[in-house]
């Protein structure tokens, strides 16, 4: 059967990832969609879309008859399952089969004999490959896994039979534990699987998470693409991978990949798969699990064989017989993939929602730098699907030179409009341990009081940024306004700083973090002088045409971008972001909306003070109210001269970011 039009039954990143090399091959494709991703990026690219239901993904992504009806309505012939969702689950692929769908993946049986974790234990201890200690009974009983776990002994891992991502797993260290964490790992299994079978094994101490690539055609042959080591992760989500693995000699590689090769012979495996081990300090390796699909790290394996492994899974799909045998493949180079979340390390890694009010990667080149993400400037990170915003990966000729190539990379990410572990990334690509590959499952979780440290370190550069950028901003207003004057050329219009009969100097307050940053300002002919920390230095900058600023700071020519959100400021300077919250009553004037002369809240907080009245004339900078918000006060001023309409809030009164903090009517020029 030859492919001609193909479903894709997913969506995000993993989605357009699939459309691009379906695209590439001349396949049509066909992307489905939520009532939430009606407008999102993988709808956009693929040939044709169809609605599937309503945002939930138990009433849209897995259902499997409304998948059905849109392949068969949009006249596919074939249905990519991605990762997550319906991905393992052999129902699923019964059901494309039934419908004379090819099914883009290995077959029911083989599905159902790896996808799930406690029958995929059984056969390699069968098969005699090395496994943990656990439980993977068909008894679900609370009693059953005491019995176990008193058996393995403490501390013991409960883990989802069905499904991965580090969904429905739980560490329990004690047997008063034990009851709880069983209720909870079922609840999230049955909510992200559909299916709430449990497994219990050994608690391992420090171990490497290392998995092979694994790929089988319909005549028999199977191969293994070398191995990827997913150690840094956080709550048993992997966070960074790269291949090869730190440290793995070809020994080991080959051996762990001949174990990997025989598990998918031994269930008659076809299409790209991948077996999971764990690895001790010693170097023992014990058997996981299979994910009998495409994983959501596989770019760091086509970095360092240069394969389309979507195409393959196409080809394999196709009935043709793989590309290389196992002499035949290479690996060259290293490559590192960093998974940029919508979430805030800060608050315990919670996941974040909201519009993405900027957002920019680093330039691809085909080579050394590849973004696959799902999302653009503009969208919404939805509360109902994972959080992933993209996938950053990096490839250079050696782990070092890779290593510092992602830091550079995670410093020139810009996200603004939700929480986002780009710094987070960028710290931990910087820490020395990582550097020197010495890494395990505990990484994050050793180092995390360090890491988000690094985030708070004092950055003289990115506050002499803010510093310009608000400069800048008040001298475009001036110019403005001086523009639509009736005496543009009045003094009071001037943008140099000048005072009758004093010099002119002001000083700007910035919140940073827990700390407020002062920063006096002395005009001096194009530029000024900074005074902040001890230090002083001249600055000049302007504008640049793509939104950046270009600057002198203290004789050193730079660049930077600054994106304003609300009542904070986002400063990319190369190396992550610096966020200042701007206390300034003329450059934090609220968001005013033209049409309706609502002035808004420009950040969540809580009112102190109303300092007007309903129907007070104001003039341009008059102090309106004082809002609290980040532990600091920041005063809502007049934007234009006007009058105060209506009054929305009292003082005490907490307020979200946009609520409309009072009427006001601007004076017409």
């Amino acid at each position: 059967m030859t492919i001609r039009t193909l479903l894709v039954a997913n969506r995000g990143e993993i989605a357009c990832r699939i459309v691009r090399t379906a695209r590439r091959l001349g396949i049509r494709t066909v992307a489905v969609y939520s009532e939430a991703d009606r407008q999102a990026l993988h709808v956009a690219v693929a040939d044709e879309a169809r609605a599937i239901g309503p945002a939930p993904a138990r009433e849209s992504y897995l259902s499997i008859p409304a998948l059905i009806a849109a392949a068969r309505d949009s006249g596919a012939d074939a249905v990519h399952p991605g990762y997550g969702f319906l991905s393992e689950n052999a129902g699923f692929a019964d059901a494309c089969r039934e419908a004379g769908l090819s099914f883009v993946g290995p077959p029911p049986a083989a599905i159902r004999a790896m996808g799930s974790k406690s029958e995929a234990k059984a056969l390699m201890e069968k098969s005699g490959v090395p496994v943990v200690p656990g439980y993977h009974g068909a008894e679900q009983g609370a009693k059953a896994f005491a019995r176990a776990t008193e058996r393995i002994g403490y501390p013991v891992l409960i883990k989802a039979s069905a499904g991965g991502g580090g969904r429905g797993m739980r560490i329990v260290r004690a047997p008063g534990e034990l009851a709880a964490a069983l209720e909870s790992a079922r609840r999230e299994a049955e909510s992200a699987f559909g299916d709430d079978r449990l497994l219990v094994e050994k608690y391992l101490d420090r171990p490497r998470h290392i998995e092979i690539q694994i790929f089988a055609d319909s005549q028999g042959h199977a191969i293994h693409l070398g191995e990827r080591d997913c150690s840094i992760q956080r709550r048993h989500q992997k966070v960074i991978e790269e291949a090869p693995a730190p440290g793995l000699d070809a020994a080991r590689r080959a051996t762990m990949g001949q174990a990997a090769v025989a598990a998918a012979k031994a269930i008659g495996y076809v299409g790209a798969g991948t077996v999971e081990f764990i690895a001790d300090r010693s170097g023992a390796f014990h058997f996981m699990e299979m994910n009998t699909r495409l994983q959501v790290e596989h770019p760091v394996t086509e970095m360092v064989t240069g394969l389309d492994l979507v195409e393959w899974q196409l080809r394999v799909a196709n009935g043709e017989a793989l590309a290389l045998t196992q002499d035949q493949v290479r690996l060259s180079g290293h490559a590192i993939e960093a998974r940029l979340y919508a979430e805030d390390p800060a608050r315990g890694f919670l996941p974040s929602t909201g519009r993405l009010v900027h957002l920019r990667f680093p330039a691809e080149d085909g080579r050394h730098v590849r973004v696959d993400t799902g999302v653009r400037a503009g969208d919404e990170v939805s509360v109902h699907y994972d959080p992933m915003i993209a996938k950053l990966v990096v490839w250079d000729r050696d782990r070092d030179s890779a290593v510092a190539r992602l830091a550079r990379a995670l410093g020139e990410c810009e996200i603004v409009g939700v929480a986002n572990n780009a710094a987070f990334l960028g710290a931990i690509a910087a820490q020395r341990d990582f550097a020197a590959g010495e890494t395990d499952t505990f990484f994050i979780a050793r180092h995390e009081a360090e890491l988000l440290a690094a985030q708070r370190e004092s950055d003289p550069q990115s506050l002499a940024f803010a510093a310009v950028f608000v400069l800048l901003e008040r001298a475009r207003e001036a110019e403005e306004a001086a523009s639509r004057s009736g005496d543009p050329h009045s003094p009071w219009h001037r943008t140099d700083g000048w005072r009758m009969n004093h010099a002119g100097s002001r000083t700007l307050r910035l919140g940073d973090g827990e700390q407020t940053r002062e920063i006096t300002v002395a005009y001096e002919g194009d530029g000024w002088r900074l005074g902040f920390g001890g230090a002083s230095v001249p600055a000049r900058g302007r504008f640049g045409a793509d939104g950046g600023i270009e600057a002198e700071i203290d004789g050193a020519r730079l660049s930077a971008r600054v994106v304003r959100h609300g009542g904070e400021l986002h400063v990319f300077a190369g190396r992550g972001v610096r966020r200042y919250a701007i206390d300034d009553p003329l450059a934090l004037g609220g968001a005013l909306e033209k049409d309706s002369g609502r002035l808004s809240a420009p950040m969540p907080g809580k009112v102190l003070k109303v300092l007007v009245s309903a129907g007070q004339e104001v003039r341009r900078g008059t102090p309106l109210l004082v809002l609290e918000a980040m532990k600091m006060e920041h005063t809502i001023a007049a934007p234009k001269d006007g009058r105060v309409k209506e009054i929305r809030f009292a003082a005490g009164d907490q307020v979200v970011e946009g609520a409309e903090l009072l009427v006001f009517e601007a004076t017409a020029p």
